[in-house]
């Protein structure tokens, strides 16, 4: 196995071989834009990574690990327009850039191209990528709906978080390994641990991600700090600082919550306070470390070299400690 940096300049390298120039100019230019902005690009990363666990040269996944991050940006876009987010990776969203009828259609044709790149295998490898893909696709827009669900609903249980954020985060990071060991082709219970490893990692990912969202460095983490808070979107926090939260900070929370000022300095200074007061902050960087953990224990049991456990076991540690 190489360094994850090597695994990132395949990535970089091989994005940037990818000609989108075409007509029309204005469904093609979006998606080029949205691509062009890099990001931590984890998925294909994983699925690279996964391919040469199994002994298999990562270059003979490039098609697959192509898919999955197309796939992902291509839910990026719409998620966006949803969200109503100004910011990607600290630069405009697509529908900010163009307009809101642009980023639908261009996601819809980034949709189409993300299946396209698994046509560069044999027959029995197409199957079995294009089988884990429709499943994994199909489950991510689950995801999406029950979040969007959540947002009107004040009984939102903690397992009914965690099943929301395994639709619509975990199972692509899941899915981009086990599409590493497909084309490694190699046995179903190592693609099935794999997976397992992909899946725990992304929740601890998802979860991280929610933490960020209230209190990263606005300079490195990409996107608008506090958004979820403006949204009032019911995340990990939320619900751990509901549970933990004393009277008095349960009504000024369930208020904040209800309320969309002008001006959100204050909410959300207000939200992050309660959430560090309630002990919620401290709980949800527990659960990262759990569900982190969690994915390690599928390595034990894996078919594969110590030193390659060790490389996955760097991986998932290093995101578990990100900022960004």
């Amino acid at each position: 196995m190489h360094a994850i940096s090597h695994y990132q300049e395949l990535i970089s390298d091989y994005f940037t071989e990818l000609s989108l120039t075409k007509e029309p100019k204005n469904l093609y230019e979006p998606i080029q834009y949205i691509l062009s902005l890099g990001g931590k690009r984890m998925r294909p990363i994983l699925t690279l990574m996964a391919t040469e666990v199994f002994d298999v040269d990562c270059k003979k996944a490039l098609a697959a690990a192509t898919a999955v991050e197309v796939f992902h940006n291509f839910s990026l876009i719409h998620d966006d327009i949803m969200d109503d987010a100004p910011l990607r990776r600290g630069n405009e969203t697509v529908h900010e850039k163009w307009d809101i009828n642009t980023g639908i259609l261009s996601g819809d044709a980034m949709l189409i191209l993300a299946y396209q790149h698994f046509e560069e295998y044999e027959p029995a490898i197409f199957r079995d990528l294009a089988k884990l893909f429709s499943k994994t696709a199909l489950e991510v827009c689950e995801g999406q709906q029950y979040d969007v669900d959540f947002e009107t609903r004040d009984d939102v249980t903690i397992p009914e978080y965690l099943k929301m954020i395994q639709y619509k985060t975990a199972v692509l990071v899941g899915a981009a390994m086990k599409m590493g060991a497909i084309v490694a082709e190699t046995s179903c219970e190592n693609a099935k641990l794999i997976y397992d490893f992909g899946l725990n990692l992304g929740i601890a990912f998802q979860l991280q991600d929610d933490y960020l969202d209230a209190f990263g460095d606005p300079k490195t983490f990409g996107k608008q700090v506090g958004g979820d808070i403006i949204e009032n979107k019911k995340t990990y926090l939320y619900l751990k600082a509901i549970e933990y939260a004393k009277a008095d900070e349960k009504e000024q929370l369930l208020h904040l919550f209800s309320i969309q000022p002008n001006d959100n300095t204050d909410k959300i200074n207000s939200v992050k306070l309660i959430f560090n007061q309630t002990g919620a902050a401290e709980a949800t960087q527990k659960a990262i470390q759990d569900y982190t953990f969690k994915a390690f224990e599928t390595l034990e049991q894996m078919d594969i070299a110590t030193s390659k456990k060790a490389m996955l076991r760097l991986f998932g540690e290093n995101l578990m400690g990100r900022n960004v």
